[in-house]
């Protein structure tokens, strides 16, 4: 391409090389012109003004999509990002483990108290049992001392002289 030296813009195109990759994820490609449009020679020889741009000439474009995303990479670090996920994966894992270890915990919990309940019943039940059981009892002795000492008075004072125990 040969370059316009008679005070008008010369052209040159500018090579841009590509870091990052294109892919359907990225905004729309806008495409702007590198350097002004270079006038021809016919225009300038007539002294023409009219401005008439040479349409079979290729002007280089500049992707700035490209170029932005090109300064990120150089400026932008992954590896801390990388990191930073990782380390929030090992946190989630850590946590959905804790989770779990919580639920199986309430789960034997669950089971204790429903076995404790169980056992505080058999013993509430053991302990009324036991109760009416020890009335019966209390009510057979005081019934066989009144029969006693209605029976063999002489004797029932003799041996309550003896053996005095107190009532409880």
């Amino acid at each position: 391409m040969e370059a316009v030296t008679r005070g008008h813009y010369s052209s040159i195109p500018i090579a841009m090389p590509s870091k990052a990759p294109t892919g359907a994820n990225y905004y729309p490609v806008s495409r702007v012109a590198g350097s002004p449009p270079e006038i021809s020679d016919a225009s300038t020889t007539t002294g023409s003004a009219t401005g008439d741009y040479d349409s079979s000439l290729s002007y280089p474009s500049v992707d700035v999509i490209e170029m932005l995303g090109d300064r990120m990479g150089n400026v932008f670090d992954p590896s801390r990002l990388d990191k930073g996920v990782v380390k929030q994966a090992q946190l989630s894992g850590k946590l959905n483990d804790k989770q779990r270890e919580l639920l199986e915990l309430q789960a034997l919990a669950k089971r204790r108290i429903k076995s404790a309940r169980a056992n505080f019943a058999d013993g509430v039940r053991a302990a009324k049992e036991t109760k009416n059981d020890l009335e019966w009892a209390q009510k057979r002795v005081s019934a066989m001392k009144m029969k006693a000492e209605r029976n063999l008075p002489d004797e029932y004072r003799r041996a309550t002289n003896r053996y005095t125990y107190d009532d409880f």
